[in-house]
């Protein structure tokens, strides 16, 4: 809400409506008329597996009317190299993030993961055309996790998913675009073809 009441102080003729919501678990809009924009941006849509896309864009059009627009961000598929660089960066920003999770498992369910125990692995899954992030086990070991009265066997160099980061085509995001009854009107991309912008409209 802090971010609406900034918009609204900077914005004085802008109706801001703010919500607290998981997009993941359904979508509600204020019941306000005239034509609609949603914009989801940032490339978040690619965490999604094609089912959960399927299901998210599904909602989105059930909250609007034909005419009403989404304007959608989508990070593009790439050379392999620069993909596996971007999630495996030099600094291990993202190795910290990825095991970030294991922080909240155990501060959540009550884990004993031992961060320094995995080793963080990004790799490019050409099939699928989306970067998977893994924790390899570095030694065979035991996690328990109370909350869930479950403990967890890993061998050494075995592998947990932690995250997908799906990449898209042009003709891939029309075909998931119109199965959700939406038809793309607009396609923006910056000068390298790496992310992009679309705008598509409700039948």
């Amino acid at each position: 809400t802090q971010a609406g009441q900034a918009l609204i102080a900077e914005h004085p003729g802008l109706g801001v409506h703010a919500l607290i919501a998981d997009f993941t678990g359904g979508l509600a809009l204020p019941g306000t008329p005239g034509p609609r924009l949603v914009a989801f941006l940032g490339g978040t849509i690619g965490n999604l597996l094609p089912a959960e896309r399927a299901t998210f864009l599904a909602s989105v059009r059930a909250l609007l009317s034909p005419g009403d627009t989404l304007l959608l961000g989508t990070d593009l598929v790439k050379d392999e190299s620069v993909l596996v660089a971007a999630y495996d960066d030099a600094a291990g920003v993202t190795a910290e993030f990825n095991k970030n999770v294991l922080h909240v498992v155990n501060r959540e369910l009550g884990a004993d993961f031992d961060p320094d125990a995995f080793a963080h692995v990004a790799l490019w899954d050409d099939e699928h055309e989306w970067i998977e992030m893994r924790l390899r086990s570095l030694t065979d070991q035991t996690v328990k996790i109370p909350a869930l009265d479950l403990a967890v066997e890993f061998a050494d160099g075995e592998e947990l998913r932690t995250e997908i980061s799906a990449k898209f085509r042009e003709e891939g995001i029309r075909r998931e675009l119109a199965a959700a009854g939406l038809d793309l009107a607009h396609w923006w991309t910056d000068r390298e073809g790496r992310f992009a912008l679309s705008l598509s409209v409700v039948r």
